[in-house]
């Protein structure tokens, strides 16, 4: 008998359509059966001898909740047998009018709004009992939640900002699996080496029954950041060649590509994209698709502004930009960017597109565009001397901080940085502003908001906030809360400013004030977006297992 080997997932969700991702012990083919008559099929596709389909379900009605079940071949696999969670639901958005004139009002006709859930940098939770070094895991906790309390605020999308699972940080038994398989001696040792080994990880992640739950229920949208791949991926042009040089590196950031596509990137485009998709084409028909989509990881190595892996999603008058800041990057100094042009045309258009039809902004990237005012100077700083500011000697010693500080957010990426506060500045301005802007990010084991303010001119008419929340189930050392705290000091921006004169850099943009946090722990932040006020709520994961709220603000007064 065929059966499930992981998932459900329920990915994609509009007000008549959905997509669910499973993946099955063979070939078959996949049904999913909803209760008030929806419904949809697909057969595998065959990737590295594992077999996988994302379902589109078609018939649904908009503003409404309805149990679903999983058929493989004709059988029953999902709910388990015995499940002690609830049925999986697909709850569809109620019908909004996108082109609708919101005026200054406050939404009313909205319902409760769209309520979107977000966090990054889960490491895999032990099995249950065992000891948990890391603390209790934040989408546990949400899960036993909404599991236990049917009428609990439950998102509408949650958003996975990076580090879904950790190819150089394996647990304990991965590794001793990894050294049945090839041993440990050899490079990449207890690490991840090909796509074999990529399966183990979403295995242990998504096998957690309490985050498979959640993941079959509540609709998700994903973007990877470095360790989905490697610590620090594509830091600089002498970081790849160093790993280009290496026996190893080439099939780990294929099968990281590879994996990344079939268990994250497909379930983030909605049926049209799919439907137009000329790889997921290719992929279907292929015996073995094994081939085809080894090609495609391959020309994303070697040509990266081939492929795009950001994306758009629009929830009624919200709209959602998740930005590729990772394997979009130009490397060499002389050009060096977080986006290659095609990608910054991209993300400008998408952005722009159909001023007034949005009331929230939200730019989803992994790595945050604002960070301690230290932290960001001591890269824009280091930027500065890698590109030879201060001769060839810094230059040496700025790339050697550069990799063992990890300095690869978007201040070290100066240009870049300044492109994306003119275009917030841009899309936030004049006839038709939206609300809000909120640029939501994660990888940096803390959370904080911070506003920034335009040196020159008014500044743009909507609420502009970076909101970063991180991790949702990781290690918080004591040298991070330490120096993070510190990096938003008064003496911190000292330090910074006499860097930047080092440097020679020059003044950024805008410059912002922290106005909350920084809070430490696993966590989760929730966004409330009705009509055009916009509310936030920060959460942690307790011992007992329980979320508790650390903090509550109204984002648009």
């Amino acid at each position: 008998m065929t059966g499930l080997r992981l998932g459900p997932l329920l990915r994609y969700a509009d007000g008549s359509t959905a997509t669910v991702w499973v993946e099955a012990s063979r070939p078959c083919t996949a049904e999913v059966r909803c209760a008030d008559g929806a419904r949809g099929t697909a057969g595998t596709f065959q990737v590295a001898g594992h077999h996988y389909a994302l379902v589109p379900v078609t018939g649904l009605t908009a503003g409404t909740a309805t149990a679903y079940e999983v058929f493989l071949d004709g059988t029953r696999v999902w709910p388990l047998p015995d499940s002690r969670f609830p049925p999986s639901e697909i709850r569809t958005p109620a019908a909004v009018d996108a082109d609708r004139d919101t005026g200054d009002g406050d939404g009313a006709g909205d319902g409760d709004g769209i309520r979107v859930a977000f966090g990054s940098c889960r490491w895999a939770a032990p099995p249950a009992g065992g000891h948990d070094p890391v603390g209790p895991d934040a989408l546990d906790s949400l899960a036993s939640r909404l599991a236990a309390d049917p009428a609990a605020e439950r998102p509408d999308v949650l958003l996975l900002l990076g580090d879904q699972v950790y190819a150089d940080e394996v647990s304990d038994a991965t590794r001793e699996r990894i050294a049945t398989r090839r041993g440990l001696a050899d490079p990449p040792g207890a690490e991840i080496a090909d796509f074999e080994e990529y399966t183990w990880l979403y295995y242990e992640s998504w096998l957690d029954p309490e985050v498979r739950w959640l993941l079959s229920t509540v609709p998700s949208c994903m973007v990877f950041d470095d360790h989905d791949v490697i610590d620090d991926w594509n830091t600089s042009a002498s970081w790849l060649a160093d790993m280009r040089a290496t026996a190893w590196w080439r099939e780990r950031l294929l099968s990281g590509l590879m994996s990344y596509w079939v268990y994250q990137h497909l379930g983030n485009l909605a049926p049209a994209e799919l439907a137009a998709d000329p790889l997921y084409a290719a992929v279907r028909e292929a015996p073995d698709a094994t081939d085809e989509l080894r090609a495609f990881a391959s020309r994303a190595d070697t040509d990266p502004a081939s492929v795009r892996w950001s994306y758009r999603r629009d929830f009624g008058r919200v709209r959602l930009l998740m930005v590729d800041s990772r394997a979009a990057r130009v490397l060499d100094e002389d050009g060096r960017s977080m986006l290659h042009p095609g990608e910054q045309a991209w993300l400008r258009e998408q952005t722009l597109d159909g001023p007034g039809s949005y009331d929230h902004l939200l730019i989803g990237t992994s790595l945050p565009w604002l960070l301690p005012h230290l932290v960001h100077d001591a890269e824009a700083w280091d930027a500065a001397l890698c590109r030879g500011e201060r001769g060839a000697r810094w230059a040496r010693m700025g790339e050697k901080i550069r990799r063992g500080a990890d300095l690869e957010h978007w201040a070290a990426f100066p240009e870049s940085f300044a492109a994306l506060a003119e275009l917030i500045a841009e899309a936030g301005s004049g006839a038709g502003a939206p609300a809000s802007v909120l640029v939501l990010s994660g990888d940096v084991h803390h959370a904080y908001l911070a506003e920034p303010r335009w040196h020159e001119g008014p500044g743009p008419d909507a609420r502009v906030l970076q909101l970063t929340c991180s991790p949702v189930h990781n290690s918080v050392p004591a040298s991070i809360r330490v120096g993070f705290r510190f990096g938003w000091s008064a003496v911190a921006r000292a330090l910074g400013r006499r860097l930047r004169r080092h440097g020679r850099c020059p003044r950024p943009p805008v410059d912002w004030r922290k106005r909350g946090g920084p809070w430490f722990g696993n966590q989760l932040m929730f966004l409330t977006l009705r009509g055009r006020s916009a509310r936030l709520r920060l959460e942690q994961a307790r011992g007992d297992g329980a979320l508790t709220t650390v903090e509550e603000s109204d984002l648009t007064p």
